[in-house]
């Protein structure tokens, strides 16, 4: 029997990551896609295009209707905001989303489905210690609407598990690479400091993961993870500061100033208003501010171990994003900032 994957969120940046990743292995891929976005890069891996949205059961049949072939669902599917504003769109697609699909999923009796959460569902222990897959999700044990609804969303999965979905979830660290990742935030930012945007960082850090060891963590789940088990897909914990660092190295940019984090903090909010009246996303708010200084130590041993799983370094992952906003998205370097000839040629290498 044939195997078709499914990809919902299939245009966002884990998601084309995912797709480019089932081309290069010659996979037969079903992406589902939002009405009126554009498909130009799902297109040219010749994945199969279908209109409809998560939060709309009748638009989900002629997603999950592919005949006799053996299904494999990748829900990629989700919002990820750090304003306190969009908690209702992020509980209708998060939790309403996940729940149509898991209903799907058993109406079509899908052979597999891996669930895309969030390290955020992960409740956060004191500094110091490594944080670690866990069994037990709920809102009340994180803070911030986006975690809340991913912990919310990975109960239900873990409970269909238990019901007899074959379901496996994955919870990724800060992703960042090529491909669309148009509304990542730190990809934001790091368009913004090669294009002489970024006047200013704050102090802290995070664990950043290249978004295709994600999406290559994600077929491996598919071969070799355990349902109803969870996988941190992380990478490495940096500063701010060294990411900015190396950035400056790729394309001999300027080393931008530090503000203090009380005086981000206090700006913040106001910050975030005026970024939304523009129609943009803010680059921080109170909440990513809050993120960037508290345990984000993530240890991936479970999904080296089982998985294979092995990210690859930060300099390379920052390389080629400079590289995919450059040729791709038609970014252009700061004056002053000439590019530098250890820039790698293309992202086939990666």
């Amino acid at each position: 029997m044939k195997t078709i994957y499914l990809v919902t969120g299939a245009n966002g940046h884990l998601g084309s990551a995912v797709c480019a990743a089932l081309h290069e292995k010659a996979a037969d891929v079903r992406a589902l896609v939002l009405p009126g976005e554009n498909t130009d890069f799902l297109q040219s891996l010749g994945v199969q295009i279908v209109r409809g949205n998560v939060c709309n059961p009748s638009e989900l049949d002629a997603f999950f209707d592919v005949g006799e072939r053996r299904r494999i669902v990748i829900h990629c599917a989700g919002i990820v905001n750090i304003t306190e504003n969009a908690a209702k769109q992020m509980e209708a697609v998060n939790i309403g989303g996940t729940k149509n699909i898991l209903e799907m999923c058993k109406k079509y009796k899908t052979e597999r489905l891996i669930y895309v959460s969030s390290v955020h569902a992960i409740p956060v222990p004191a500094k110091g210690r490594v944080i670690r897959e866990v069994t037990d999700f709920s809102p009340d044990l994180v803070e911030g609407a986006y975690a809340k609804t991913k912990a919310a969303a990975t109960a239900l999965v873990l409970e269909s598990a238990r019901a007899g979905v074959p379901a496996i979830v994955v919870h990724p660290s800060g992703i960042v690479g090529p491909y669309l990742g148009r509304g990542n935030h730190l990809v934001q930012m790091i368009q913004s400091y090669i294009t002489g945007k970024l006047p200013a960082i704050v102090k802290g850090g995070y664990d950043f993961v290249d978004v295709r060891d994600c999406a290559a963590g994600i077929l491996s789940a598919v071969e070799f993870g355990k349902v109803g088990e969870c996988y941190i897909l992380s990478g490495d914990f940096y500063e701010i500061r060294e990411v900015v660092d190396m950035l400056r190295e790729i394309v001999a940019g300027k080393r931008p100033g530090t503000v203090p984090l009380w005086m981000a903090r206090l700006a913040a909010p106001i910050l975030e208003r005026q970024a939304l009246r523009h129609g943009k996303k803010p680059l921080f708010t109170s909440y990513s501010l809050s993120t960037l200084n508290v345990n984000s130590r993530f240890s991936h041993d479970k999904a080296a171990k089982e998985l294979g799983y092995t990210p690859r370094e930060l300099f390379v992952t920052l390389r080629d994003t400079v590289e995919w906003l450059v040729k791709r998205e038609g970014c252009k370097i700061a004056r002053g900032a000439g590019r530098r000839a250890k820039l790698r040629p293309s992202l086939s290498e990666g």
